[in-house]
C-alpha cells in the first residue's frame, strides 16, 4: 500500500483520529491516550502502531515510558490530495451561489 493510502487507513478510525487530536496538544503516553476511551492500553498501543506504520506519530523512549508524538508534516500529501477536490466543490458551490441568487432575483436564463 502506498503513504497516501496507509494515511487514510490510518485516519478511517475515530480512535486514531481523537488520539491525533490529542496529540496536537503536545506528547502523551498510552495511560493518557486511553482516559477518554473505553478501551484498554493494549488496544491504544495497537492504535499508535496503526499511526506509527502510517508516518502520523513517532514514538521514543523516556525511562519506562513510550510517550507518542504528533508528526504533522506526514498530513501535507494527504491534505494536498484533498486540496484539489476542495477547489472542485468551492467551484461547484460559486455556481451554485449565482444560480441561486438568479433565482431570488427572478433571472432566468
Amino acid at each position: 500500500m502506498d503513504a497516501l493510502s496507509n494515511t487514510f487507513a490510518a485516519l478511517a478510525d475515530p480512535t486514531r483520529r481523537a488520539i491525533l487530536a490529542r496529540l496536537a496538544l503536545g506528547e502523551a503516553n498510552v495511560g493518557e491516550l486511553a482516559q477518554p476511551f473505553a478501551i484498554s492500553g493494549p488496544a491504544v498501543t495497537k492504535h499508535l502502531k496503526v499511526l506509527e506504520q502510517a508516518g502520523l506519530i513517532s514514538r521514543s523512549r523516556v525511562a519506562q515510558q513510550r510517550p507518542a508524538k504528533l508528526e504533522p508534516e506526514a498530513l501535507r500529501a494527504a491534505s494536498e490530495w484533498l486540496g484539489e477536490y476542495r477547489r472542485f466543490w468551492d467551484a461547484k458551490f460559486d455556481d451554485l451561489d449565482a444560480y441561486l441568487a438568479k433565482l431570488q432575483t427572478g433571472e432566468t436564463e
